[in-house]
């Protein structure tokens, strides 16, 4: 969303302001603004303890989040350069990972290092006995080198993906140490998003996302891709084991029967028969289970995994003329929440599950059927919520800033090399329906050739190359428009009207791909600094009328001017933009749900056209 916002003179108090518990205002003497999940992140002593990648699901695991030592850049040691991990003996804090040490939760609460350091102990359960043990981190920002009993295991680049080593030759009897160093110069050459240095917010680095340990054969199913094919009543399945192509055996069920079963080879696609498909739709967000087998050649079954499918068909096709997005064949209105996943007390990472949810399903009561995922990456559990609760998502890659300069051509490099990744590591989510590339031509680069390899790499996703074309970023030239992809996409934040809204052409849909930004103060629940929005409201009924207003507004659009998305901004409030649908420490509602899921419930049916 655009960054400057305009500001409003007068503060507002919003009648019937939840009244907060004794155990968060316990937290309110030691948080800025707590959430209602603080005080349990807090006292947790494995904090995120739920099994982080539910579509590569093992059996046996040990989360590694909780308790660790940290210290910053001692004595000049990059985690870069290193090839020992340094001495823990001066500066040494604890840390509660996976918070980043920007915020209150991880205990730190510092900004400003770009050099960090961690380190725990760790002892492998004795049944692992005769396994190799991997070593796996959902997210670390941004440049990372891991060292397991001062040895290294390996390096990697990226903020936003998961990774793994296999430690199984460092480990010895006992207590083991492991040492992860995370170097982030927030220089705006790499994929970084809000979280870089022409972000809005509060910038945050190193480890984000829970870190875990899991026994293994050395053939094991390292990750899979399952794609539906709803034509052809059938998912097709390729899982990916390394080394000797051994059997794969995949079984789906609903309810605990069996629906169908079959083999094939890791590495190697085959297919997987789905009779009469129960399709995913964000009205019946219908899932299947997955169980996934790795055979040797003596038909011994070495690895194992859970996992789920949905299936569904999204595509692009003119109705009465006009271009429209298709979900099983059917034009639905995508209306959404532009939703930047920031909390005050964890900033990049929510406090709890419940807390990662609560979002999903916030937008879930209000009755809207998409969630615009805003330059942020997040944790597998995050989708996998939505997969479940049905609401489709446009995943945006996270921006870099600085494409330009002596070394673009590694820095471009890389950035196509994360955005690969990423579909990638998400690429079997049903709800994500869309990926967008670039927004609001920030560090946008050769922009219509992304686009193009974006849509021919995953031919099952719509793809929106530039989400708001008529932006300009200010501090360098606009890409403009890509000219291709499946939508032309504009941002506005006034009235609704139809000189102000993208034109659909002859194979692209017409987006808005931002909306709203309509603010409202609500007193003790604001971050400490300037609070501002495109617009403010002056209480909680004047708001809420007047997005119902403007939905009313995007009907006529819909059925006389060709639109076919809409995204309103925002969520929730995030630091000094007060434009949510709730406060940003989701203690108070601002509109009244009731009327906005009315709406846009109305909204959705009276535009449905087969």
């Amino acid at each position: 969303m655009k960054r400057k916002l305009i500001a409003c003179l007068a503060l507002f108090l919003l009648s019937g302001v939840t009244t907060v518990s004794v155990n968060a205002q316990d937290a309110k003497k030691r948080f800025t603004l707590p959430t209602p999940w603080t005080e349990e992140a807090m006292n947790a002593e494995t904090p995120l303890p739920e099994y982080p990648r539910p579509q590569l699901v093992r059996a046996q695991w040990l989360n590694l989040n909780g308790e660790w030592d940290y210290m910053t850049d001692p004595s000049g040691v990059s985690p870069v350069k290193a090839s020992v991990p340094p001495s823990f003996t001066k500066g040494v804090r604890k840390i509660r990972v996976p918070f980043p040490p920007e915020s209150e939760l991880s205990g730190i609460a510092h900004k400003g290092d770009s050099c960090l350091w961690y380190r725990r102990t760790f002892t492998v359960p004795k049944e692992w006995k005769g396994k190799r043990v991997m070593l796996n981190f959902g997210a670390v920002d941004r440049l990372s080198t891991v060292f397991v009993n001062g040895k290294k295991a390996g390096t990697h680049t990226g903020g936003y993906d998961a990774f793994s080593f296999d430690i199984t030759d460092l480990l010895k009897s006992g207590d083991n140490v492991l040492v992860v160093g995370a170097f982030d110069p927030n220089d705006g050459r790499a994929a970084s998003g809000k979280n870089g240095p022409r972000g809005d917010y509060t910038f945050t680095s190193g480890i984000w996302q829970t870190v875990w340990i899991e026994p293994v054969e050395k053939q094991h199913i390292s990750h899979i891709k399952i794609i539906p094919d709803v034509q052809n009543k059938r998912l097709e399945v390729t899982a990916y084991a390394g080394g000797e192509a051994l059997q794969v055996v995949a079984v789906a069920s609903t309810g605990g029967q069996k629906v169908s079963e079959a083999a094939g080879t890791a590495g190697k696609t085959f297919y997987l028969s789905v009779p009469n498909p129960h399709l995913w739709s964000p009205d019946d967000p219908f899932l299947y289970d997955l169980k996934l087998q790795l055979k040797n050649k003596r038909g011994k079954v070495v690895d194992e995994i859970g996992s789920y499918f949905g299936m569904r068909t999204v595509g692009m096709k003119k109705i009465d003329g006009v271009m429209r997005p298709t979900l099983n064949g059917e034009f639905v209105f995508h209306i959404g929440l532009l939703d930047q996943g920031y909390w005050p007390d964890g900033i990049f990472t929510a406090p709890t599950d419940e807390a990662l949810l609560y979002d999903i399903e916030l937008a879930k009561r209000a009755g809207f059927n998409v969630i615009r995922k805003h330059i942020k990456v997040e944790p597998q559990r995050w989708y996998y919520h939505c997969d479940r609760l049905g609401l489709m998502v446009w995943q945006d890659m996270p921006n870099l800033w600085e494409p330009d300069g002596a070394d673009s051509v590694a820095v471009r490099k890389q950035f196509r090399a994360e955005l690969k990744t990423m579909i990638d590591q998400h690429v079997n989510s049903p709800s994500i329906v869309m990926w967008v590339p670039f927004n609001e031509n920030w560090g946008a680069f050769e922009a219509t050739d992304i686009t193009d390899w974006v849509k021919q790499y995953d031919t099952h996703r719509l793809v929106n190359g530039m989400s708001g074309y008529n932006y300009a970023p200010g501090y360098r030239k606009a890409y403009g428009d890509p000219g291709n992809g499946d939508f032309v996409d504009m941002h506005h934040y006034g009235n609704i009207e139809p000189n102000a809204i993208a034109k659909p052409d002859d194979k692209r849909a017409a987006s808005l791909g931002e909306f709203g930004g309509k603010g409202l103060f609500v007193r003790g629940h604001m971050w400490p600094v300037r609070n501002d929005a495109y617009e403010m409201m002056i209480n909680r009924d004047v708001l809420t009328d007047t997005y119902v207003m403007m939905a009313t507004e995007l009907e006529q659009m819909i059925n006389y001017f060709g639109l076919s998305t809409a995204i309103y901004t925002q969520t929730t409030d995030v630091e000094h933009e007060i434009n949510g649908l709730v406060t940003y420490d989701r203690q108070v509602e601002k509109m009244n749900l009731d009327k906005v899921r009315e709406i846009n419930t109305s909204v959705i049916e009276a535009t449905r056209r087969k």
